[in-house]
């Protein structure tokens, strides 16, 4: 099938995209508004931007209505300072509840029932068990004509790596992370390894088999297919 760009509207075009980039790694980002507010998000538009300075970038969608910017990027632009804090499957039940859309009034680290870490250089903290996290200034942030979709570069002026995760040789000891990434709208589970050649068996016994559902749900399932989906990427559910 080929599909023309030019003939979809958003909603469609984001379903194509978030089920054709995948796996998406998750930035669960703490902020902090200006009246001192806790904001958590997570946010599966997130990759490395830069090595020297250590920089990462996230964008931003407006919240489910269209028209009203996310609490967490309107803390990161007023403040200029973030965490992103990995999202491994202990605390998933968590990560997915800070994906509903509070009021800004409300502290999302109590909302999610989440502890906070105080951060060493930023002002918003840590998630409290978070494995891995980066703590970020802003460099830059890129905003569409829209005003509404936007992007951020910040710069990890300190990294949080848990002791027993941070190998003598200076890298991370991933194989002993549970770390989750986004699919459309649900999660996966990090949970193998491997570096070529495999052998052809493996390749064979893997080949066109589809993806175990750790949930239980019926292999066609889609949270899309439902009415707690939003094409903001928030839900609008919090079971």
């Amino acid at each position: 099938m080929i599909i023309d760009s030019a003939d979809l509207d958003a909603k469609s075009a984001y379903k194509l995209l978030i089920g054709s980039v995948i796996p998406r790694p998750i930035a669960w980002v703490s902020t902090v508004s200006t009246e001192g507010v806790g904001n958590l998000a997570p946010i599966s538009f997130f990759t490395v931007v830069g090595r020297k300075p250590p920089r990462v970038s996230l964008s931003f969608q407006p919240r489910s209505d269209g028209a009203t910017l996310k609490d967490s990027f309107v803390n990161i632009r007023d403040t200029g300072e973030f965490v992103t804090n990995m999202a491994t499957l202990p605390q998933v039940e968590g990560l997915h509840r800070t994906a509903f859309e509070f009021e800004p009034d409300v502290d999302e680290f109590d909302a999610a029932g989440l502890e906070k870490e105080p951060s060493d250089a930023v002002r918003p903290p840590r998630i409290k068990g978070a494995p891995i996290a980066f703590e970020c200034t802003v460099e830059h942030i890129f905003s569409a004509p829209d005003g509404l979709n936007n992007v951020v570069w910040g710069n990890v002026v300190r990294f949080y790596v848990r002791d027993d995760l941070y190998l003598p040789s200076g890298r991370i000891d991933f194989g002993a992370i549970a770390p989750v990434g986004r699919l459309a709208a649900e999660y996966t589970l990090v949970d193998n390894t491997f570096v070529t050649p495999l052998d052809a068996e493996v390749l064979q016994e893997r080949s066109g088999r589809r993806m175990e559902r750790l949930d239980g749900k019926d292999a066609h399932y889609s949270p899309i297919d439902t009415p707690a989906w939003s094409p903001s990427g928030a839900t609008t559910n919090l079971s």
